[in-house]
């Protein structure tokens, strides 16, 4: 999918018009088409749609909510023919690149494993937009959707593709067009440096851990100290011997790599966008079974740092592994650590899957920027309180820490739980909710929708 100016517009090729009745549009547009735009303007419909025998024809009112326009986006998509390779849009030229977008996200496909990919795939490979569009906006939004669609494909790969050693040649592929530097330590490596938690939860599997760490770094960044970002590379999720119990429960759990996907996916489009930030983005990645020699409840792990935990439930592997990433992290004196993960049930009952959870102990203008950025993208974050008193819940009688709190906001004591391991200002964000839909909604999709890597970038890209 490439969006790009084009300078021609006639009546005879598939046109989407965004704009209000102060909207001027070419002369090559027929009478006919702008008498029905100007009908449509006095209705009550935000979209409408019209089909002559040369094309077809999308009307979209500008709108001040540019989830709106997104959205008006996506139904394009549904109503478009997937035989249409091309499509133009004019009219509102500050807000017809939402309406692009939409249309671009919504037109993301992952059919890798159909025979007949060909027949079910949409033609649609180019969205052209009117001349007076800037360049740079453009070539941002590209770059943004190239990150996205890596991101979701990461998450609907199934674990007999996507394995960590995998996941980690598919984050060092990034740097073939970016400007990112890539270094991936293999079992040995993370033995030696004594990741207790992300070897404990590997210890089920056949398949060795990985840790990725990813870097970005322009010649003169805004920030002295950088920005580290760390993402849960659990690549499939049984649960451990602490097996999930609930019908359905396993069949999603591919997912269980969007953390790593989503941090992954920003700091490629900060690298692809050469934002002037210095960014390191770390990626422990294994999968968790119940097979081999697999880490019990009732285990003390040791982990990275040398905190003790107990083990009261595999099945929260998740903070584990992202526990030895967060104290690693420390080896770069961040001046703010974030960390993404799908990682509690809590947070999907807390709010479903419409935002994520936002919760740490960096400062009020972080939250206010991650907040405007989650608004502006809708990909939207909800913050939570972090009190000292839900860090007495994953206290341990036999260890310094226990995997697992109590009965409520399990959320949040998993937070608790992170920000031991972290020295740095932090953030957490559990992204269980919107990182994975069961059932198609607009833009983002069905299966993996790659939330948080425009929430990320957004932020990275707006960064003061």
């Amino acid at each position: 999918m490439i969006l790009k100016k084009i300078n021609k517009i006639s009546s005879n090729q598939s046109l989407v018009f965004v704009g209000d009745k102060k909207t001027k549009f070419p002369k090559s547009i027929s009478d006919n088409i702008v008498s029905f735009f100007k009908d449509f303007l006095k209705g009550e419909k935000e979209t409408d749609f019209l089909k002559t025998p040369e094309s077809f024809y999308f009307f979209v009112k500008s709108s001040d909510n540019n989830e709106k326009l997104r959205i008006a986006g996506s139904d394009i998509r549904t109503q478009l023919p997937k035989e249409v390779k091309e499509i133009s849009i004019i009219g509102d030229t500050e807000k017809l690149i939402f309406v692009a977008e939409g249309l671009a996200l919504a037109n993301y496909q992952f059919l890798k494993y159909f025979n007949d990919a060909d027949k079910r795939g949409f033609k649609l490979t180019a969205i052209n937009l009117q001349e007076d569009v800037e360049e740079n906006e453009i070539e941002s939004m590209n770059n943004t959707l190239k990150a996205v669609f890596w991101a979701r494909n990461m998450v609907n790969e199934p674990v007999s593709f996507l394995t960590a050693t995998k996941l980690s040649e598919e984050i060092q592929d990034l740097t073939k067009d970016s400007d990112l530097s890539v270094e991936i330590l293999e079992k040995t490596k993370i033995e030696a440096l004594k990741m207790g938690g992300l070897l404990a939860v590997n210890k089920g599997s056949v398949d060795p851990p990985t840790f990725t760490i990813v870097e970005y770094k322009p010649k003169k960044p805004i920030n002295k100290k950088p920005i580290v970002l760390v993402g849960k590379g659990v690549v499939y999720d049984t649960g451990g011997l602490s097996l999930k119990p609930t019908k359905g429960s396993m069949d999603s759990m591919k997912c269980d790599m969007g953390g790593a996907a989503c941090m992954s996916g920003a700091i490629y489009a900060a690298a692809l966008n050469k934002l002037n930030v210095h960014v390191i983005a770390l990626i422990p990645a294994t999968d968790n079974r119940p097979g081999g020699n697999a880490y019990a409840p009732g285990d003390v792990i040791t982990m990275y740092d040398g905190t003790t935990v107990e083990v009261l439930n595999t099945d929260a592997e998740g903070r584990m592994i992202l526990a030895d990433a967060l104290a690693y992290s420390k080896k770069y004196d961040p001046e703010l650590v974030i960390d993404a993960a799908t990682l509690t049930g809590a947070a999907v009952v807390a709010i479903g899957t419409k935002a994520s959870c936002i919760m740490g102990n960096a400062s009020d203008k972080v939250f206010a920027q991650l907040d405007k950025a989650g608004n502006e993208e809708h990909e939207r974050v909800v913050r939570l309180p972090f009190w000292d008193e839900y860090y007495e819940e994953v206290k341990s009688k036999v260890a310094d820490l226990k995997n697992l709190g109590g009965p409520y906001a399990g959320m949040i004591t998993a937070g608790k739980f992170l920000e031991h391991f972290v020295k740095a200002p932090y953030v957490h964000i559990d992204i269980a909710g919107p990182a994975w839909l069961d059932a198609p909604e607009n833009y983002k999709g069905q299966g993996g929708t790659g939330v948080g890597v425009r929430l990320i970038y957004n932020f990275l890209k707006n960064y003061k």
